[in-house]
């Protein structure tokens, strides 16, 4: 058997069975049309004619809506009327029966009548139960019931008639019977009936009225042996009851010759569509099986990897450029799979060779690569990182009680910000020890074709080491600063009391001594205060306090700190300030320790005896301060390296150098003021070096809260 199938495959061809399988395909969608058509009419059509008598249902009610407006409007005006008051004082009976009868008739009403607390006064038009009306009526004004069984509803209304103390009304009532529901329904152009609760029909009908009075809902339905569509709307009176419904009625044999009328449409159609493209399928896949079949197996061969074997190009415009596009992508295949083959190597031996970690993660941040260097900093296998939430694999410790995923992932920043590098605390290891790490968040870029899938570079290098080391040294600044500062506090004030005991004895020559021992002081703690400084700074606390600053303070506040060291040197210190120099915006005791660096560093590098200049220039936007003196000066090429930290001068130093910490905290200083500070040769000297500090000049000379 398998044979024979085998040899009318061979015997028919890829033409024939394209054409045979093209004209089933056709025939079996114009029956799924035609049918599915057929279904799809019948249910709009089922959707149309129910919306149709849910529409004229609601314009029923509308209807009697306004019946009940209606009828308010003329009780309230049958209760204002002159006439009636005037038949009602003079108890004029037949008058008012009269009245009301031609009002009835006027106002198209059923029946009116007049009541007080005696009973009917009067009444006209249909035999009404008025006591019915009052006593449904309550409180309200409107009323809409059945007054007695197996009657029409009424819709009525009552008005008080403005008598004095006499307590009068005036009802009225409007017949809501067939007679109504004719004329509603010659506007709504559907067949309505307006059924009382006690009086409902038989069959389906009954049941979707009870479902209807039940829930206070509108209910739509076909109803299959009466072939017809219907629409329940129940009637609200205005105490709330449901005195009864109204019901729209449509019948289906319209709706079903119009349905009959488009599927026979329909099907023709589809059936001059399947017989085109019957004879389309026969005459053109004849033409394409041939090349069809050759590039088909080509294309197989190259789905296997085979890219070695040329594509022949075909006859044809379309097949033959086919062929051609073909045999062109099987050459840039071959180029491309050679060159992602060399790429591949580099990438890994580039990873591989690295010593930081490096992951990439996706949109979800899901790790998608490591290399051997980062599953070791994380102490687990590749294979036990990749697809997972890398915030789970690198457990950062928490902020302020919250996750760093949540809203300081340097991940996510820098798909907005670029480059972003964080520092940060992470439980690796499997929790075994804490280590401190830098990572670094590169951009998103694509990873394939799709510009949707993109992956997201990090690298992370250990800084566990380091940090101990800073914690380490900010330890012993701490301490050294700690531990200095006590005795030095009571060297100083033992000697301030020596000095003063020299003053009250003359005759003492112990005032070098002290002279000496205070400038080893001072400068032991200029040293200390220039450490915290650094240490503050490395710590990060660059913020200033901002408050309006006069120079001639600051400048006059550092030459008082530094007038000791300047006189035990013998130096003479001259000031070309301008007066007044104008106000700043910046952190007074920092600027005071600008100058007096500027001025313990001239005082120092300068030769005894000589002079120390201080002066400054206004201008338009910031001020210049300068700060001369006589000393050798800098050698070539160390005027920028001067301000770095921990360099000193490659020149000739004084005995007592420092540590290269005074002129680096200079320069961080005023950098945080806004400003700049330069060293030049002093202008006009032999040598020498200027040092001048530029502050930018305050427009707000008022203090920051």
């Amino acid at each position: 058997m398998s044979s024979a199938r085998n040899s009318v495959r061979r015997r028919l061809g890829l033409g024939s069975v394209l054409i045979l399988v093209n004209v089933g395909l056709v025939a079996g969608a114009v029956l799924v049309v035609t049918a599915g058509g057929s279904q799809v009419l019948r249910r709009l059509a089922d959707e149309q004619a129910l919306s149709r008598v849910e529409t004229a249902g609601g314009s029923a009610l509308r209807a009697v809506e306004y019946a009940e407006i209606d009828v308010l409007t003329s009780t309230r005006l049958l209760a204002q009327r002159p006439t009636l008051l005037q038949l009602y004082h003079s108890s004029d009976r037949k008058g008012l029966v009269a009245f009301l009868s031609q009002f009835g008739e006027t106002g198209n009403l059923a029946g009116c009548a007049l009541v007080d607390s005696s009973g009917i006064v009067a009444s006209a038009g249909a035999a009404l139960d008025w006591n019915a009306i009052l006593l449904a009526a309550g409180s309200k004004e409107q009323v809409l019931l059945q007054p007695e069984p197996h009657q029409p509803l009424i819709a009525g209304a009552v008005i008080p008639v403005r008598d004095g103390d006499n307590a009068a009304a005036a009802v009225a009532a409007r017949w809501l019977d067939e007679e109504f529901a004719q004329i509603v329904a010659a506007q709504v152009g559907v067949e309505i009936a307006i059924i009382p609760r006690d009086v409902m029909p038989s069959g389906l009908r009954n049941v979707a009225c009870q479902r209807a009075l039940a829930t206070g809902n509108s209910t739509q339905q076909y109803i299959a042996d009466e072939d017809a569509y219907l629409a329940i709307l129940p009637l609200h009176s205005p105490s709330g009851n449901i005195p009864g419904v109204v019901a729209a009625h449509l019948s289906a044999r319209g709706v079903a010759a119009s349905i009959r009328t488009l599927a026979r449409s329909l099907f023709l159609l589809a059936l001059f569509v399947a017989l085109l493209a019957a004879a389309v399928s026969v005459l053109v896949g004849r033409r394409l099986a041939r090349p069809l079949r050759v590039l088909t197996a080509a294309a197989a061969r190259i789905g296997r990897g085979d890219l070695e074997t040329p594509i022949q190009r075909e006859s044809g415009a379309e097949i033959g450029t086919l062929s051609g596009t073909m045999e062109e992508m099987r050459h840039r295949l071959v180029a491309l799979t050679a060159e992602l083959r060399q790429r591949r190597a580099e990438a890994e031996a580039v990873l591989g060779g690295i010593v930081e970690g490096v992951f990439t993660v996706d949109r979800e941040r899901k790790i998608r690569y490591v290399n051997p260097q980062g599953a070791e900093l994380m102490g687990l296998r590749p294979e036990d990182i990749i697809g997972r939430f890398c915030g789970d694999v690198l457990d950062p410790e928490p902020i302020d009680g919250k996750r760093p995923c949540t809203d300081r992932c340097p991940i996510v920043h820098a798909r907005f910000r670029g480059t972003v590098r964080a520092t940060e605390h992470l439980w690796l290891r499997r929790g075994e020890r804490q280590q401190t790490v830098v990572i670094t968040s590169a951009m998103p870029s694509p990873a394939g074709a799709d510009p949707s899938e993109v992956l997201q570079f990090q690298m992370i290098r250990d800084e566990t080491e380091v940090e101990v080391t800073r914690r380490l040294r900010d330890t012993v600044l701490a301490n050294i600063s700690h531990e200095f500062r006590t005795p030095l506090s009571a060297q100083l004030a033992s000697i301030e009391l020596l000095r003063d005991r020299i003053a009250r004895e003359p005759g003492a020559n112990l005032e070098p001594l002290v002279r000496s021992l205070e400038q080893g002081t001072l400068r032991l703690t200029w040293l200390i205060d220039n450490l915290l400084e650094s240490v503050r700074i490395d710590a990060g606390q660059k913020a200033i306090r901002r408050q309006s600053v006069t120079l001639d303070t600051v400048v006059e506040d550092a030459l008082s700190m530094t007038a000791p060291l300047i006189t035990q040197r013998g130096q003479i210190l001259e000031s070309e300030l301008p007066f007044p120099l104008p106000p700043i915006m910046g952190d007074p005791p920092r600027l005071v320790q600008v100058f007096v660096n500027l001025l313990a560093n001239a005082s120092k590098f300068a030769p005894a005896d000589s002079k120390i200049r201080i002066g400054g220039r206004v201008h338009a936007d910031q001020i210049q301060l300068w700060i001369d003196d006589e000393g050798t000066g800098f050698p070539h090429g160390d005027g920028d390296m001067v301000f770095e930290r921990f360099v000193r001068s490659s020149g000739s130093e004084p005995e007592e150098s420092g540590i290269g910490l005074g002129l680096w905290i200079v320069k961080s200083i005023v950098t945080r003021h806004g400003g700049r500070v330069t060293v030049e040769p002093t202008p006009g000297a032999a040598s020498g070096s200027r040092f001048s500090v530029y502050l930018p000049i305050s427009d707000t000379p008022t203090v920051e809260p």
